[in-house]
């Protein structure tokens, strides 16, 4: 089954100090040995290229030089299968934003959604899992959850 990992999930693999860190290798290192296809968004790589380069002084920032964030981003293309947006993609997100009633920044959440939807992708790994409960057909995994 593949799965998508949230940016999150994708920070979280180079941050040994973050409490969540250790939960999300185990989840991460658990699905690819159940032989589940870890797979991502570009939105995901684009919120991940941004925590990465944000100065640390801006919240959440890591502030990290571009080379770093490259070496991050190579890893993380490495090891998580780039899913492409489909023709599909946007009309379900239309459709999600106005049957959930989808305010501000949550249309980032509903944007994945229907990138998962249009590839009928069914279960996430993410740290905010409550933000995806709203969407009938999808599981959140979430690594702090046994």
């Amino acid at each position: 089954m593949r799965i998508l990992a949230d940016s999150g999930i994708l920070l979280r693999l180079f941050e040994p100090g973050d409490p969540r860190t250790d939960a999300v290798l185990r989840t991460v290192a658990t699905l690819e040995s159940q032989g589940h296809q870890l797979v991502t968004a570009a939105q995901n790589i684009a919120e991940f290229w941004n925590v990465c380069t944000r100065p640390a002084s801006a919240r959440g920032g890591f502030g990290l030089s571009l080379a770093v964030a490259e070496q991050r981003l190579q890893r993380v293309e490495r090891g998580f299968t780039l899913l492409p947006e489909l023709a599909t993609t946007y009309a379900i997100w239309r459709n999600l934003i106005v049957a959930h009633a989808v305010l501000g920044k949550q249309v980032h959440d509903a944007r994945l959604a229907a990138l998962m939807l249009s590839h009928g992708v069914t279960h996430l790994v993410t740290l905010n899992a409550r933000d995806f409960t709203r969407y009938p057909g999808l599981t959140a995994i979430d690594p702090a959850t046994p």
